[in-house]
C-alpha cells in the first residue's frame, strides 16, 4: 500500500471508534458547520493501480445494504407512534432533507435489528472484513440511524452519513469520499442512479438489485466489478400484498340484495357487483398501509413476519405506489354507482386510516371501529343498488363483527404468548385479558345471531320460507361456537377470516348458508 493510502486508512479507523469502542461517525463535525472536502489526504489525488485490500469498500445502505428505505420507514414508525406529528413533517422539510433526516431519528427510529438486508451483499461484506479490507457505511441517513445499522452488523470500520446539514447523496457523497480515499481509491456498492456520480470517481462500480437500464450504463463503463442481482417482485407477491383471500369480508354488500329478495335482479347485482370490486381495491389500498405502520412490529412477529413487506419481498416504495394505484381505481369504479356509494366508501377510507393511526391501540374503541367498517359494507351495498338499509341488520352487523373482532385480538393474543409468553401484548390488551375477551366475545355473537332470528320471525315476507332461514340461524350459531373452540385449541392464528377460508368445517357452513339463502330468496 502507498503511503498516502495507508495514511488514509489509519486515519478513517480511527475516526471510526470513539475511545469507548462505540462506533462513531467518521469526519464527524461541530454543531452548525458545514462539511468541507479536505485536501489532504484525498483531494484529487489518484490512486494508481492499488489491490483490493488496499481500497476501502465503501457500502450504502438505502436499497443496497437493506432493500428498503429508512426515511419512509421513519416516517411510517412517526404515524404509528406519533400520528399527528405527521402534520409537522412538511414544516421540517423547508428546512431540507437533511434536518428531516436529523428530527426524525431523534422523533421514529425503525428496529435495525429487523431491517430485511441483503443477505448475499453481507456475506460478501463479511468474506472482505476477513481479507483485512477497510469496510465503510457511506449513506444519505442520519448518522444516527446509520450508526445504530452499523453497529447491530458490527462489520463497519468507519460511517460517512448525513448530520442534519449536508445530506449525503450524489455529488456530496461523491466528494466526500474522493475526499477521504481520492479518485480511484475506493470501490463502492450502490443500486440507484444516484450513485452513478459516486461510482465516476471510484475504482469499481458493486451493482446491487440495479435495473436493467442502470446495469447496462454501468457496464458500458467497463468498472462494474459485480453485480448483486435480485428478482424484480412478481405478480404472486403483488397479489399476496392485496391479501385478496380477505375479499371475501366485502361479500356483505350483497346481504342488502338478500334481505330485500332482489338477488336475482339483473340491475341491482351488476351495481352490487361494481361496488364490491371498488371496495375489495380500497381495503387492500389499507391493509399495505396497515402493514407499512406496523412494519417493525410484524418483522418480529411469528407468522405477520412472512408478509410481502415485512419479509422485504416488496419494498416500502413499491408499496406506497401500489397502495395509490388501488385507491384511484377503488374511487373511479364508484363514479360508476350512486352518490351515496362514494360516500360511504370515504367514510370506510378515513375510518379505516384512522384505525391504522392510532384507534387500534385504544381498547374497546378499536373493536368497534372493526365493527363498523364492517357494517359500511353493508350500507355501502344498500347505497349502490338504491336500497334502505334494514336496521335489523345493522343491529345483526354490528354485534356479529364486534363479536369476530374480538376472537381476531383473542386469537392474536394465543399467538403472542405462545412465542413471548406471558409479557406478551397485542395493542391494548395483555395476556390476562383472554378470559374477558372469550366471555365477551361469544356473547356479542350469539346475541347477533338471535337478532338475525328475532328478524327472521317478525319479517312477513318470508312465509313458506322460514325452514331455510331457520337453518342459517342454526349454522350461524354453529359456526360461532366452533369458531371459538378452535381460538381456545390456539389453532387461529390472527385474522378469523383469513383461518374460515381454509378450516374445512367453515366452508362445509358457508356452503350451506349460501344454499340456504338462495333458496329463501
Amino acid at each position: 500500500m502507498n503511503d498516502s493510502a495507508s495514511e488514509s486508512s489509519q486515519r478513517v479507523r480511527a475516526v471510526g471508534r470513539d475511545p469507548q469502542g462505540r462506533l462513531a461517525a467518521a469526519g464527524a463535525v461541530p454543531e452548525g458547520s458545514h462539511i468541507q472536502p479536505k485536501a489532504e489526504p484525498g483531494g484529487d489525488r489518484k490512486v494508481d493501480n492499488p489491490s483490493d485490500q488496499e481500497v476501502a469498500l465503501v457500502v450504502d445502505l438505502d436499497g443496497t445494504l437493506t432493500s428498503t428505505d429508512l426515511l419512509l420507514e421513519s416516517l411510517f414508525v412517526l404515524a404509528k407512534n406519533k400520528p399527528l406529528r405527521l402534520l409537522q413533517v412538511p414544516l421540517w422539510l423547508l428546512h431540507g432533507l437533511a434536518p428531516l433526516k436529523q428530527r426524525l431519528s431523534k422523533e421514529a427510529v425503525p428496529d435495525v435489528r429487523t431491517l430485511p438486508y441483503d443477505q448475499e451483499l453481507l456475506s460478501y461484506l463479511e468474506s472482505q472484513k476477513r481479507a483485512g479490507r477497510l469496510l465503510v457505511l457511506a449513506t444519505g441517513t442520519d448518522k444516527e440511524l446509520a450508526l445504530q445499522v452499523a453497529e447491530h452488523l458490527g462489520l463497519f470500520d468507519a460511517v460517512f452519513a448525513s448530520d442534519g446539514i449536508t445530506n449525503l447523496t450524489g455529488t456530496k457523497k461523491r466528494d466526500r469520499l474522493v475526499a477521504e480515499f481520492g479518485t480511484g481509491g475506493f470501490d463502492y456498492a450502490g443500486n440507484s442512479h444516484r450513485d452513478r456520480d459516486v461510482w465516476a470517481s471510484a475504482r469499481t462500480a458493486i451493482l446491487v438489485r440495479p435495473s436493467a437500464r442502470l446495469l447496462r450504463a454501468e457496464k458500458k463503463k467497463n468498472k462494474v466489478s459485480r453485480v448483486f442481482e435480485s428478482k424484480a417482485p412478481t405478480a404472486d407477491v403483488y397479489w399476496g400484498a392485496l391479501r385478496v383471500s380477505h375479499w371475501v369480508k366485502n361479500a356483505l354488500v350483497f346481504l342488502p340484495l338478500i334481505a330485500a329478495h332482489r338477488l336475482y335482479d339483473a340491475e341491482a347485482l351488476g351495481q352490487a357487483l361494481i361496488a364490491f370490486f371498488s371496495f375489495s381495491l380500497c381495503a387492500s389500498s389499507i391493509y399495505l398501509l396497515n402493514d407499512l405502520v406496523d412494519l417493525s412490529e410484524d418483522r418480529r412477529h411469528p407468522n405477520k413476519k412472512q408478509r410481502m413487506l415485512a419479509s422485504g419481498r416488496l419494498s416500502a416504495r413499491q408499496a406506497i405506489g401500489l397502495m395509490l394505484c388501488l385507491l384511484f381505481g377503488a374511487f373511479a369504479l364508484s363514479f360508476a354507482l350512486p352518490l351515496d356509494f362514494r360516500t360511504v366508501l370515504g367514510a370506510y377510507c378515513l375510518l379505516m386510516v384512522a384505525y391504522c393511526l392510532g384507534l387500534r391501540d385504544l381498547a374497546i374503541l378499536d373493536i368497534a371501529t372493526l365493527a363498523v367498517g364492517y357494517t359500511l359494507r353493508m350500507v355501502a351495498g344498500a347505497a349502490a343498488a338504491g336500497l334502505a338499509a334494514s336496521s335489523w341488520l345493522l343491529v345483526f352487523c354490528i354485534l356479529f363483527f364486534a363479536g369476530l373482532a374480538l376472537l381476531k385480538r383473542y386469537a392474536e393474543l394465543v399467538a403472542m404468548h405462545r412465542s413471548k409468553g406471558s409479557e406478551a401484548r397485542v395493542h391494548a390488551y395483555l395476556v390476562r385479558d383472554r378470559g374477558r375477551l372469550v366471555y365477551c366475545g361469544f356473547s356479542t355473537s350469539c346475541l347477533a345471531v338471535a337478532v338475525l332470528a328475532f328478524h327472521f320471525g317478525l319479517d312477513g315476507r318470508l312465509h313458506g320460507r322460514q325452514d331455510a332461514l331457520w337453518a342459517v340461524f342454526i349454522l350461524l350459531l354453529y359456526w360461532v361456537t366452533h369458531m371459538w373452540g378452535m381460538a381456545r385449541r390456539g389453532q387461529i392464528n390472527a385474522d378469523p377470516v383469513a383461518f374460515a377460508l381454509t378450516d374445512q368445517a367453515s366452508r362445509i357452513v358457508g356452503i350451506l348458508i349460501a344454499i340456504a339463502l338462495l333458496v329463501a330468496t
